[in-house]
Formats: C-alpha cells, sequence, structure tokens
C-alpha cells in the first residue's frame, strides 16, 4: 500500500525546472538523477520505490544529451501546495523510437501514447489539479478510508511514467489563469485507483488543452446528499472563480435512498436545483449530466433503464433552470448497444480469475469500468460538451477523431498501459 502523506515543511514552493539524468547541469535547473528520491529530501524525486536508471548521449545541450529510463511504470513527486499546475515535460532518445503514456495522481490519463523517432525529441504541456481536504472557515472534507491513501488527496503532485518513456526535462508551475472544470458525482467519474476499474473523470484531463483544469471531486457511493454532507460542494464552491465549471452527474446511488422525501422528483430535484444555485453565485457555470447506463439487456438483447425517474428528472430540471444537459445515459445506451451483449463487457469490470493480483474470484460488474469503456465514456462527454457549444469547446486538443456512440472505438485495438497496483480494492458502492 502506497503511504502518501510526505514532509509538507517546503510545500509553498511552486516552481521547478528539472534536467533529468548524471551528464551536465543545464543553467537554472535543479538536477535529478536515478539516486534523488522524494523520500530522502520531501520536497521532490521518484517515489514509491520507482527504479529508473541514468542514461547518458551525444551531443551539445545539457537538457538533451542526459535523461532517466526505466522498463517498467515510474513515479516523480514534487510537493506543492494546492491549486493548478502547468507540467511540460521533455522526451525522446537519440537512437530508438519512444512511445510515452503519462498519469497525473490517481490515474489521470494524462498523455497518451505520445511517439518519437530516434533522434527527436519533443516537448508537451498539460495542467494538473492539486486539492487538498482544507475548506476556509477552519472545516475539512470528510473523506472516505479508501481516500485516506489516495494520490489524489496526498500534498503532492504525482506523474507516473509507463516503461517506454526516456524523460529528459520538467517544469511544474502554478497556473492560476486556467478555467476550472470541477466534477461532482459517484464511483462512475471518480478517479479510480486500482487496475482494472476507471471512470470517465480521470480519462477527460487527456482532452483539454492548457486553459482547462479538471478537478475532480467525485468518490465513490457518494449521492448529491452525501456529497453536500461530506463537505464536498462546500470545498468545491470554496475554490470556485467565476467563469469556472461545475458538472453535476448522481442517480445511481441516490435511486436507493428511500426516506419520506426522497425520490427523483423530490429531494433528487431539489438538491440539483441548490447545486446549480449555489454555483451560480459564486459566477461559476453548472452542467447536469445524466448517469451512465448500467450493462443491463432486455430479452431482445437491448440495454434496459435501471435507473428509474433519475435521468429524466435531471433532463427536466435542466429544462427549468436552463442549465445545459450532457445526456450521458442516452449516449451510454448507444454505446453498449453499439458493442451488444457480450461484446460490452469488454467495456466493464469483467475478467476471470487470477487476472489481477489478489484476486481469487472473477470480476463480473455492470457498473462499473474498465480504462477502455472510461475512456469512451469521455469521449461521449465530450461530443456532449461540443453539441452544447460550451465555452470549453475551443480549449478540446486539435486533431482529435470525431466520435459517435453508435459507432465506438474496437476494445481490441485500444492501449493502456496498466499502473502499478497498491492494492485490489472494489469501489464502495457506485
Amino acid at each position: 500500500m502506497f503511504v502518501l502523506f510526505s514532509n509538507v515543511s517546503f510545500a509553498q514552493q511552486t516552481h521547478y525546472k528539472f534536467d533529468f539524468g548524471s551528464g551536465r547541469i543545464a543553467k537554472g535547473f535543479l538536477n535529478v538523477s536515478s539516486n534523488t528520491r522524494f523520500e530522502n529530501n520531501g520536497k521532490y524525486g521518484f517515489d514509491f520505490n520507482s527504479k529508473v536508471k541514468d542514461v547518458k548521449q551525444k551531443g551539445k545541450s545539457p537538457l538533451l544529451t542526459d535523461g532517466v529510463i526505466s522498463n517498467q511504470p515510474f513515479y516523480f513527486s514534487v510537493a506543492v501546495p494546492e491549486g493548478n499546475y502547468q507540467v511540460t515535460l521533455t522526451f525522446g532518445d537519440a537512437k530508438a523510437a519512444t512511445l510515452t503514456t503519462v498519469k497525473a495522481e490517481s490515474r489521470r490519463l494524462m498523455l497518451e501514447n505520445v511517439e518519437t523517432k530516434a533522434g527527436k525529441f519533443l516537448t508537451k504541456t498539460f495542467i494538473v489539479n492539486i486539492k487538498n481536504r482544507n475548506i476556509a472557515g477552519g472545516q475539512v472534507v470528510v473523506l472516505k478510508p479508501r481516500e485516506l491513501t489516495k494520490l489524489d488527496w496526498d500534498d503532492k503532485l504525482t506523474l507516473e511514467f509507463d516503461g517506454h518513456t526516456v524523460l529528459r526535462t520538467m517544469e511544474i508551475s502554478k497556473a492560476d489563469n486556467q478555467i476550472t472544470v470541477f466534477l461532482a458525482g459517484n464511483s462512475t467519474v471518480v478517479n479510480q485507483d486500482d487496475e482494472p476499474w476507471a471512470s470517465w473523470g480521470q480519462m477527460i484531463p487527456r482532452f483539454f488543452k492548457p486553459g482547462v483544469a479538471i478537478a475532480n471531486h467525485a468518490e465513490s457511493g457518494l449521492t448529491l446528499a452525501s456529497f453536500i454532507g461530506s463537505g464536498r460542494l462546500s470545498k468545491v464552491l470554496s475554490v470556485m472563480k467565476p467563469g469556472d465549471y461545475l458538472f453535476i452527474e448522481f442517480g445511481h446511488n441516490d435511486q436507493k435512498e428511500k426516506g419520506a422525501n426522497d425520490g427523483a422528483y423530490r429531494s433528487y430535484t431539489e438538491r440539483l436545483k441548490m447545486f446549480i444555485s449555489e454555483t451560480r453565485k459564486k459566477g461559476g457555470i453548472p452542467i447536469i449530466v445524466t448517469s451512465t447506463s448500467r450493462r443491463s439487456f432486455d430479452s431482445v438483447g437491448k440495454i434496459q433503464n435501471t435507473l428509474g425517474d433519475f435521468p429524466e428528472a435531471a433532463r427536466k430540471v435542466a429544462q427549468s433552470e436552463n442549465v445545459a444537459l450532457i445526456d450521458l445515459n442516452k449516449m451510454t445506451t448507444q454505446l453498449f448497444n453499439a458493442l451488444g451483449e457480450e461484446p460490452s463487457k469488454k467495456a466493464f469490470v469483467h475478467y476471470p480469475a487470477n487476472r489481477y493480483p489478489g484476486q481469487n474470484t472473477p470480476l463480473a460488474d455492470n457498473t462499473h469500468f474498465n480504462p477502455y469503456g472510461a475512456y469512451e465514456i469521455a469521449k461521449c462527454v465530450v461530443l456532449g460538451i461540443q453539441q452544447q457549444k460550451l465555452g470549453l469547446n475551443k480549449y478540446l486538443i486539435n486533431n482529435r477523431p470525431s466520435f459517435d456512440p453508435s459507432q465506438p472505438d474496437d476494445p481490441a485495438s485500444w492501449i493502456w498501459p496498466e499502473s502499478p497496483k497498491s492494492s485490489l480494492v472494489k469501489p464502495d458502492g457506485n
């Protein structure tokens, strides 16, 4: 299990420039060799027992003649305070082609299968949101036990590199001028820590250019009420700026509440309206997202609704409150129907026993997604942003292929470098 909480005495520094490897050090950069360990200085270094080695090559630039390499995923952490950070990386190899995937914090996809040809180097920039538990006024977010060891909630920025990366340089700087997109939801949205689970909230950062930061405050098992009760809405509102967004997706767990005032057209509707009004008071832009469909096929092989009136109630609130709607329930129904009853298992956590360490029984989860399924659903959300003509549109990455939920990507051709596991923990509810 990862041990996450580090020394915070140096955490106020917000700008770092790193030159990796054991060769000449570029002016203005900090040297990071394979022996630079986060646990040794509490400020920056390779983390979680990562094993890397220094590499040297001929050339004139001290930034490109040395670096670090590994044949397995590795982590690099930097202690920073809460906020949005611009991360700029340089990678590539003088002699060989490279293929790089970068994740941040709790498996948030930042860069996907970035190729460099032999002798070529590439620089890429993305934005990472760092959050903490503190709420203005002295309150704190009430975390679940499983969250206490999540990379999302520690006091550092952690990057995960796949085993094909040759890392040359890194610059990290606080970026206060970003539009922040806050995500409120349950386990279909949360940044899942462990393979093979994943959710759309941790895939969607990959589709945005700098200018937008994704701040995922979703957590497994939550309802609108428990998101409020655990202080998460207060936390979001305490750091929201005018022009920021709040995407709201609930329903899976709300439908299990059986109180006298509970139900799609009672407490659920009332709380959705409260989320909207409180966001608008802060100058934010609320977006309603209907709940993802479960993998439940009827007798004729089509997805059936298992969420009762909750998707329709969300649609009606969006209409009555003049809020943009991303109808993820409709799009995921199309997606799973297009895949088909048996092939759709490729989008969910369906695996035979012993596929993962410590997994002694088969996994047959028809609610939670694997990385491929989460990625396809993130594409649905991106499509919704385009259809609603949100201001976020201009920050979507260039040259992305068009997407139609009725024509999903082939799961057999989708590449996902799996992350090292900290534990095999099934998500807590939805």
